[in-house]
């Protein structure tokens, strides 16, 4: 008898989605009354705080030429 491991490729959805989904569960549950703008907040706030990252950084080498 030989065994035999069966391989899955799926998607690792990670902690940004996990709590995205979680957030639209609520909402659509009534349990938070938040905008969706907040609910989906988990997935443009990383791009923000990214944007801020490298405005930080470009004003910084301008400043320090």
């Amino acid at each position: 008898m030989t065994n035999k491991t069966i391989k899955i490729k799926g998607t690792n959805m990670g902690f940004l989605g996990f709590l995205t989904l979680l957030f639209i569960g609520l909402k659509l549950g009534h349990v938070i009354a938040w905008s969706w703008a907040w609910v989906l907040s988990p997935i443009w706030a990383p791009l923000v705080f990214a944007g801020f990252i490298i405005l930080f950084v470009l004003i910084c080498a301008i400043i320090g030429k």
